[in-house]
């Protein structure tokens, strides 16, 4: 009897993670068009089928990063946002560095924080990691918000460490272990 994959990675209640596709090109790049002014001046998702393309070919062929997308079940699987895992570092560190964004549909929602719970419960089962961390424009309050919510602490700051919107911008250095999400 042939088995049938499940459709998502993991699942909450309200929303499951699956892994981007080269099918998902329209319905990315439509919200990223409609989400615009939420992301600028913190984020630039791809808004173009070949900018897509680009972007969601690095999620699936390398090794050292896992795109998530953040669907939301009640909406027929409708993609609510993005979480990735860039940098992964296995041996003795076993870390990765998370960027994420949600789209202006499903902002305010709730749907990010249960997105980030399963990406952290997947990241810390399945793929094996023991550390996470989050860096975040000091200004960018929403994004700090989801971070705490979800268990990650505060570790530092670092100036001009990332460069965005044409400048090296400072940001905050925001960490899970496997041991504190458990705890």
């Amino acid at each position: 009897m042939p088995h049938t994959p499940p459709r998502y990675l993991i699942e909450g209640p309200r929303t499951g993670l699956r892994h981007f596709t080269h099918a998902d090109a329209a319905e990315f790049t439509a919200r990223a068009r409609e989400s615009k002014d939420l992301h600028h001046p913190w984020l630039f998702p791809p808004d173009s089928a070949q900018a897509y393309a680009r972007y969601a070919g690095r999620l699936i062929e390398d090794p050292a990063k896992a795109g998530f997308l953040v669907c939301e079940k009640a909406a027929g699987g409708a993609i609510a946002g993005f979480i990735n895992i860039n940098n992964i570092v296995e041996g003795g560190f076993l870390s990765g560095a998370l960027g994420y964004g949600a789209f202006a549909h499903a902002a305010g929602r709730g749907l990010m924080k249960e997105g980030l719970g399963l990406v952290v419960r997947y990241a810390f089962g399945p793929m094996r990691l023991h550390r996470l961390e989050i860096n975040v424009q000091p200004g960018n309050a929403a994004s700090i918000a989801l971070a705490r919510s979800c268990g990650f602490r505060l570790e530092g700051f670092s100036p001009k460490m990332l460069y965005v919107d044409g400048a090296w911008r400072d940001h905050q250095r925001w960490a899970i272990t496997a041991e504190s999400a458990a705890g």
